[in-house]
């Protein structure tokens, strides 16, 4: 692990934040369409994770610590929200603060204490049989309805969050006296998830969601492949109410038919969802479950997960150069298709003519990194430099844009910031992947499932 402890590398990103490097340089030879002086990548990637870390940092509801769903930086669309706080996109903050403490954009103690506060308010918020809903209220922790019947726990979400808590267990583990009290408190929240409820009375499939007023009605059965292989092999981890392999293996995976044959581009696709066959689905599918899941060996018998995540933005990239739908910016550099806000609100854009709508999403190749990172510094490169301060603001690039709509809101999401920061962090360094594939309880969790790593 590699512990950035001097700071000047902060401070050279303050500075070039204060001189303006994403504005305008006057009098200065420049290459690109903004007018923006170039920087080395190692220096540009530091930046946009500074800038995105503080979505989660300086943006986070302030009693709770955790992450705002979402923020809106212009005056356009209003925001009646910024008490609603959202539990998957928290346990991806929780992975940016430890970028963030590891980068020496905040010291270890503050870090800590932030932890601290979220983990006090997880454990006095609404829970459900140990999971927490979707959306909670910053100030009580009281559960916002994401839908009408979807009032009760979700999961997901749980897994997500989940994910980050286990990361941060073993990032303090061997601390102070202090920060075994975090790894204390982390582990009781962990082992009070009752991951085996969620099968619905001992079916062969995890349901996503239970409410106690509508009980199972909502009916949504996760069956693979999209973004919550991690639910699986969290519910198969749990040291206290873990699912029987038959679970994943009839459930998650079908018994077998989540294989697919499609080879779009000639890049073979390896794993299908349903309604995703052709071309694999937005890129945040292999994105989420993999912020602390390491695919770079990881294999069960279906797939090798690297394979199935770096040809997932292959061919996401290929769909932008051929661009069928013919719109308007697309190209070996603007590329990059998921879930995200768009000119009809939240879609999940993917190759494919019911599912591309013109929205390039930039957390689509910038999480990609790991996977294609040339690819993916072109689309950085283009995004920052040619972009400018149309995509570029106070917490990072901004969540979707379209160049055929000449559409720019000034909007975040956390669910798309914290890929972001994650990834290119597992991109240097490994970091996250390092920490989360210590963890114990996962490995025996992989090991039930017949994984190796």
């Amino acid at each position: 692990m590699i512990r950035i402890k001097n700071i000047i590398p902060v401070l050279i990103v303050i500075l070039m934040i204060s001189s303006g490097c994403q504005g305008a340089i006057k009098n200065k030879e420049v290459s690109n369409k903004a007018g923006i002086e170039k920087i080395p990548i190692d220096s540009l990637l530091t930046l946009v994770q500074y800038k995105t870390f503080q979505y989660f940092w300086d943006g986070a509801e302030p009693v709770s610590g955790m992450a705002r769903e979402r923020y809106h930086e212009d005056g356009i669309y209003l925001q009646n929200d910024k008490n609603v706080v959202t539990t998957g996109g928290s346990g991806f903050g929780i992975m940016a603060i430890i970028v963030g403490i590891e980068r020496g954009f905040i010291s270890r103690e503050e870090g800590l204490e932030r932890l601290i506060k979220i983990t006090d308010f997880l454990n006095r918020a609404d829970r459900y049989k140990g999971a927490w809903s979707h959306w909670m209220y910053g100030e009580n922790g009281k559960t916002k309805a994401f839908s009408p019947k979807d009032n009760g726990a979700d999961i997901v979400e749980t897994a997500f969050l989940m994910q980050g808590l286990l990361t941060a267990k073993q990032y303090f583990m061997n601390g102070s006296e202090k920060e075994q009290l975090l790894v204390e408190k982390i582990d009781n929240l962990w082992r009070e998830v009752n991951w085996n409820w969620f099968t619905n009375g001992g079916q062969e499939v995890l349901f996503w969601h239970w409410s106690p007023d509508y009980d199972w009605q909502m009916n949504l059965q996760v069956r693979a492949w999209d973004e919550c292989l991690i639910l699986y092999v969290l519910a198969a981890a749990s040291p206290t109410f873990p699912i029987p392999p038959a679970v994943y293996h009839n459930g998650w995976a079908r018994e077998g038919d989540i294989l697919s044959s499609q080879t779009p581009y000639g890049i073979e696709l390896i794993l299908k969802h349903n309604y995703a066959e052709e071309y694999g689905g937005p890129l945040f599918w292999s994105h989420y479950s993999f912020l602390g899941l390491d695919p770079r060996n990881l294999q069960d018998k279906y797939a090798h997960y690297w394979t199935v995540n770096q040809n997932h933005a292959l061919i996401n990239r290929e769909w932008c150069i051929e661009n069928p739908m013919n719109y308007k910016g697309y190209g070996s550099k603007c590329w990059g298709l998921s879930a995200s806000y768009s000119p009809i609100g939240y879609a999940a854009h993917a190759p494919g003519e019911e599912t591309d709508r013109g929205v390039i999403s930039p957390t689509a190749a910038l999480s990609a990194f790991p996977y294609t990172p040339e690819y993916s510094r072109e689309a950085l490169e283009y995004f920052y430099y040619d972009l400018g301060e149309k995509l570029f603001g106070k917490y990072g690039f901004y969540d979707a844009f379209s160049i055929e709509e000449d559409w720019f809101p000034q909007k975040y999401l956390a669910i798309d910031q914290g890929p972001i920061i994650v990834m290119i962090e597992n991109y240097r360094t490994g970091l996250l992947w390092d920490l989360f594939m210590k963890n114990e309880d996962l490995q025996n969790g992989l090991k039930r499932l017949e994984f190796t790593w």
